[in-house]
């Protein structure tokens, strides 16, 4: 399951060929979307923005597409004559002069005016996204330290989207590690300055993700590894999907547990619990 950066790098690649032109010729496969393809039609996307796991293409009149790929959507952008191959079943197109937008196989697609986003019955339960919404590492720690969050687990309370949308599982592990936090703590547990490296791990790995395709771990100890041949699922986290392989830091084995119903990687001596 894609996490937010994903969504992100998306995004921009959406945003690199629709962003700032006019679209010629737009197609829902929806009966209930279909009226809209007149309006939307002339129109041009301002930009393309992510929002946890869903994107919101923005129109110059307001209007704004929402889409979720949810399991099986994945989009498909090429030259305007162009279709796209396979059997996957086209769900929204968008077309500018010299390309088009595919978003093939999902379901979740729904036109709606910018005022109206925060009715939502998705966005409107969202917490900021990080990679959208220009949060600063005060922003974080202050919602760390208000009543909502303060007494949950922080192994619980990063994958609520709640919280703050788009982290995911891989993120969480390599964020508590980084932060050098087990996670049974709680944001009420943590002093100060466990509280601002916390807030500032959340900004850093999902940003490192974000600019390195998924890949978390430092380079430092990546490349090392990537020298020698060794596989991207080997060297692309400090932590995650590497349990009994020894920490990049410490060489003690990591270790694997489940945490709210989804498996969490450590480092048992990083980490001191």
């Amino acid at each position: 399951m894609p996490e937010g950066p994903e969504i992100r790098r998306i995004a921009d690649r959406l945003g690199r060929v629709l962003a700032g032109r006019t679209i010629e010729d737009i197609w829902f496969a929806f009966d209930r979307l279909k009226p809209f393809e007149a309006r939307l039609r002339g129109q041009k996307v301002t930009r393309v923005d992510s929002w946890g796991k869903a994107l919101l293409t923005r129109f110059e009149d307001d209007h704004v597409i929402y889409s979720h790929n949810q399991l099986y959507g994945v989009w498909r952008i090429m030259r305007r004559d162009n279709e796209p191959a396979g059997k996957r079943s086209p769900r929204l197109r968008l077309s500018t002069a010299t390309h088009s937008a595919w978003l093939m196989s999902a379901s979740d697609i729904s036109l709606w005016r910018r005022e109206e986003l925060d009715q939502h019955p998705f966005l409107s339960k969202l917490g900021p996204d990080l990679l959208t919404h220009n949060v600063t590492a005060d922003d974080i720690v202050t919602r760390l330290q208000g009543p909502r969050f303060m007494r949950r687990r922080l192994g619980a309370l990063l994958l609520d989207q709640h919280f703050y949308a788009g982290i995911g599982n891989y993120l969480r592990s390599e964020i508590l590690f980084f932060a050098a936090l087990h996670e049974r703590y709680r944001p009420m547990d943590l002093d100060d300055a466990q509280c601002r490296r916390l807030a500032e791990e959340i900004l850093e790995v999902t940003a490192r993700a974000w600019r390195h395709a998924g890949v978390t771990n430092l380079r430092v100890w990546r490349e090392p590894m990537i020298d020698a041949g060794e596989p991207r699922g080997r060297w692309r986290h400090a932590v995650f999907n590497r349990a009994t392989l020894p920490c990049h830091a410490c060489k003690t084995p990591i270790e694997r547990i489940m945490v709210a119903s989804r498996r969490l990687y450590f480092c048992p001596h990083c980490q001191q619990t």
